[in-house]
């Protein structure tokens, strides 16, 4: 099951504790990485493409639920689309 990534509109709710702020995060991505080396072979990635990305699953840190949370509205999200 696959969730939806909170947007500026929306955020993230366990539906058992009500936790809106802390989560465990599993997801795949294919990115592109730009790596610059240094002479002695250390590496730094400088610039990042995300081509594709999957939440795979969501757990919440309060009560350890798996797959329990849901995309519900920001607080003011309605009043900023009304401006």
């Amino acid at each position: 099951m696959s969730i939806a990534a909170p947007t500026a509109e929306t955020r993230w709710r366990c539906t058992l504790c009500g936790n809106l702020t802390r989560f465990d995060v599993t997801r795949s991505a294919k990115v592109v990485e730009y790596l610059h080396f240094d002479l002695a072979g250390e590496s730094k990635v400088e610039e990042t493409e995300v081509l594709a990305e999957t939440i795979e699953s969501v757990r919440c840190r309060w009560c350890n639920a798996v797959d329990q949370v849901e995309l519900v509205a920001r607080p003011g999200a309605e009043e900023q689309q009304d401006a």
